[in-house]
């Protein structure tokens, strides 16, 4: 078994990590069928799902375990039809951030009403500009509902509007300095990820784009200079615009240069399932708890799935041999 990398807290007393950031999956529904992400377009879903009512004891115990900072992933979240009302309770509690992923098919009526409730960031996924493409690789998707939504969201006035390409050799990777322009244009933050050797992904080794190659691809966009972490956002490291030092691009490199060390995330799977970790089928079911509206069994119920968390000293997360197994469509990667 993995060991949690110890900590040294506020009394200098070693203890262990704590999670402080937390991938709420309200449900493995998806309206497209990503090339990395999902075998094809009839592969079945979970029988059951946590409902309003569950969600909400899930966050109230999760908070109470001292988590900050929450986004909502699925599948595709805002398939879910109480979305905007998730994001509400999830505004009343004491979160540092409300975030939320989606590939903004929906987005266009929805974008000012989860703004309303309390949404203060968004990311969206976009891997091309082309529509022949990019129903290529979402497997029959409409790239026009995806920019309408897109503007929809810049509008909406979000705090953050951030676009997530997954970079594909031979696919779209020609495209990286379009998409740069066509996020800068919009005020969003463009950001690459290598393709993560994750279930289908696992399959696409020889697809992967390395971040180095990436940045060197946008040399004359960039400055010269080692990309930076952004301090409680995650594992993507940031580097400036060259003649504009308000914009950044960033990459996320969970094949090359994994991210492990130091993570303090977890996961909830819309099953209510506890995930220590990416990277593994390791898990705690909570659904139970959620149910009865038990929110300190949730809470009891983190520590011991945090204990299952793998060693980020030693363990190199979707480089391992166990993430080929991990369906990352119904954890929201």
């Amino acid at each position: 078994m993995f060991h949690l990398p110890i900590a040294k807290t506020e009394s200098g007393r070693e203890g262990r990590a704590q999670p402080r950031s937390v991938r709420l999956s309200l449900t493995d529904r998806c309206d497209l069928a990503c090339v990395y992400c999902r075998p094809n377009r009839s592969e079945g879903y979970l029988e059951r799902r946590l409902d309003l009512e569950a969600w909400s004891t899930m966050a109230a115990g999760l908070v109470r375990a001292g988590v900050r900072r929450v986004r909502l992933t699925g599948g595709e979240p805002l398939l879910h039809r109480d979305v905007v009302e998730v994001v509400r309770r999830l505004g009343a509690l004491s979160l540092d951030d409300l975030a939320l992923t989606t590939n903004a098919t929906r987005l266009t009526k929805l974008a000012r009403p989860l703004k309303d409730a309390g949404l203060r960031r968004i990311t969206i996924s976009l891997d091309t500009l082309d529509p022949q493409r990019f129903a290529r690789l979402t497997r029959g998707g409409e790239l026009a509902p995806v920019l309408e939504g897109i503007e929809a969201a810049c509008a909406a006035g979000f705090d953050e509007v951030k676009l997530n390409a997954v970079v594909l050799r031979g696919e779209n990777d020609d495209e990286l300095p379009a998409l740069v322009h066509y996020a800068w244009e919009r005020r969003i933050v463009p950001r690459f990820l290598e393709v993560m050797l994750i279930g289908e992904g696992a399959k696409m080794r020889d697809r992967v784009v390395p971040a180095a190659e990436m940045r060197a691809r946008l040399a004359d966009l960039l400055v010269d200079e080692p990309p930076e972490r952004e301090h409680d956002r995650g594992p993507a490291r940031y580097v400036r615009a060259r003649h504009d030092p308000r914009r950044k691009v960033g990459f996320i490199s969970g094949t090359t240069d994994t991210y492990c060390k130091g993570c303090d995330r977890l996961r909830v799977s819309s099953d209510g399932v506890l995930r220590p970790c990416l990277a593994t089928n390791d898990g705690v079911a909570a659904e139970q708890a959620a149910r009865a509206g038990d929110v300190v069994g949730i809470d009891a119920l983190l520590q011991e799935a945090w204990t299952m968390k793998p060693d980020g000293e030693t363990f190199r997360g979707c480089t391992e041999e166990s993430a080929a197994s991990v369906s990352i469509r119904a954890i929201g990667g």
